[in-house]
């Protein structure tokens, strides 16, 4: 049998209708609240700070909202609070929304919270709070507290009793290091944990801040510091007192170590490589003084200052010049050596008598190359004869020559006279 489309209609509409007739009356409200929506949101607070929990619903039909605790305990019935913990608090209670705050929060707070809508079946919605607890200030701790150079150090931070476990940084001054991190977990549900850093200093580290960082989500700038202690041997240097410049045979010569470690040299001695120091020498101290010095003295003067590391030392190399014209070769001195021949330790003066003796020698010799030059041109000065004197050079007198010279009259020629 053929059935038309508006026949099918008219079918299925009566169908329904006889439908909704036997329904039951419970069956009936629960296709009402079908289009209703219960929502939530999860909560992270820090120990002993507030949390807040929303239950909201949409197109609500005067359905009753309840919030229970994790352990399905009711915390507020409508406006009516049940429980009698009074850190919970009624915010805000409406038809769409029921608001509570639970103030000072604990560890023992977190967990799953209910939102539930009296409708049938009931409607639930989960909230879960996540309480987030700061560890204790971090406690650095080192394996000695002073070290000497060139030997490694550990140092160790430890953070303790936080949730979740923190994460722990080390910084020496601007450099990051990085550290062995162990994580242990107390039965509370909080987490201990310690992180250790190694490695060698050097006496640029004497001083030096050591930073252990915690990172963690309760809490900032959290951290611990420590300052190394270094200890290294000395380091020396020798400076001219006198003379400031070369040194000259009859000079005094005045030369002072100086010498920083730590701890402090305890001892500072002088010597003379190789010989022994001249007889009348004054060493006073970190002080070395030779009075009238001559060529008998050149050689290396050493300075040697040591402290519980280890010692140090830097050579002077003393040459004594024996006149003020003469000019030091330069030479190229090793490290840790100072050399009277470069005039290190004073500024060199320049010896403007030297210099004008060899400018004034040079001018002089100018002169004379003029000189010589100026009279080498005019004994060469050139010659040249006329036409009609040439060959004169060979006559023996001046009549000769006029006679002989080429273009006049020669002896055969005779001079005619006419008179009229």
């Amino acid at each position: 049998m053929a059935i038309t489309g508006s026949g099918s209609l008219a079918i299925s509409f009566f169908v329904f209708v006889i439908s909704a007739a036997f329904l039951p009356k419970g069956a009936a409200e629960t296709l009402t609240v079908e289009g209703q929506n219960l929502a939530t949101d999860n909560v992270t607070v820090i120990e002993g700070e507030m949390a807040t929990i929303s239950c909201r619903v949409r197109n609500n039909d005067d359905s009753v909202i309840q919030l229970l605790n994790p352990n399905r305990q009711t915390i507020y019935f409508k406006d009516v609070r049940p429980l009698k913990d009074s850190r919970f608090q009624l915010v805000n209670f409406s038809d769409n929304e029921l608001r509570v705050s639970l103030s000072n929060v604990s560890l023992s707070d977190e967990g799953r919270y209910v939102c539930q809508l009296y409708t049938d079946p009931p409607q639930e919605a989960y909230a879960d709070i996540t309480v987030l607890v700061p560890p204790g200030s971090p406690i650095i701790e080192s394996r000695e507290d002073v070290v000497s150079e060139g030997n490694e150090t550990e140092l160790t931070c430890t953070a303790i009793g936080g949730k979740p476990a923190a994460y722990i940084r080390w910084m020496k001054g601007e450099e990051e290091l990085t550290g062995e991190t162990a994580v242990e977990e107390t039965y509370d549900r909080m987490f201990t944990v310690t992180s250790r850093v190694r490695f060698s200093v050097t006496k640029e580290d004497d001083g030096m801040p050591v930073d252990c960082i915690i990172d963690h989500p309760a809490v900032k700038d959290l951290l611990a510091q420590r300052h190394l202690e270094v200890l290294y041997k000395p380091e020396v240097k020798i400076v001219v007192t006198y003379p400031e410049g070369l040194t000259r045979e009859g000079d005094n010569l005045d030369l002072t170590c100086i010498a920083e470690g730590k701890p402090h040299p305890h001892q500072i001695n002088w010597l003379r490589v190789d010989e022994d120091v001249p007889p009348h020498a004054v060493v006073t101290g970190s002080d070395l003084y030779i009075e009238n010095l001559n060529k008998s003295y050149n050689g290396t003067y050493r300075c040697v200052a040591s402290n519980a590391v280890g010692e140090a030392y830097v050579d002077y190399i003393l040459y004594v010049h024996d006149a003020p014209t003469t000019i030091p070769t330069p030479t190229t001195n090793p490290v840790n050596t100072q050399d009277s021949r470069a005039g290190e330790g004073a500024p060199q003066k320049i010896d403007h008598a030297v210099i004008g003796g060899v400018v004034a020698v040079v001018m002089f010799a100018i002169l004379c190359a003029l000189i010589v030059l100026g009279r080498y041109f005019a004994r060469h000065k050139g010659t040249y004869f006329t036409h009609e004197a040439k060959g004169a050079d060979d006559a023996a007198d001046a009549d000769t020559a006029i006679i002989n010279a080429e273009g006049g009259h020669n002896n055969t020629d005779e001079k005619k006279e006419y008179y009229i």
